[in-house]
């Protein structure tokens, strides 16, 4: 079983909200998981998140479809400011 550092674990934990992960993966996470907890609270948050946005999106319908044009391009350019600056 190949051992996963840190940097791999949370972006499997990202990238499992996307596609599937192999058994091989999915086990070298979870034994991850035994040994570190930050990693494990990590996945736990990331999964509390899509759980709430999920809901809101179910109880608000999608946010692209009420937000204002000017609020959109203060999102992006946000993100795109965040990005730029190494984040």
């Amino acid at each position: 079983m190949r051992r996963y550092n840190c940097k791999e674990v949370t972006k499997l934990v990202l990238e499992r909200h996307e596609r599937n992960l192999s058994w091989r993966e999915r086990l070298g996470v979870r034994f991850h998981f035994l040994f570190c907890g930050a990693c494990a609270r990590f996945a736990q948050h990331m999964h509390f998140l899509r759980l709430a946005a999920r809901r809101l999106t179910d109880w608000h319908g999608d946010a692209r479809e009420t937000l204002a044009p000017v609020t959109k391009e203060r999102i992006r350019h946000a993100l795109r400011t965040h990005q730029d600056a190494g984040h």
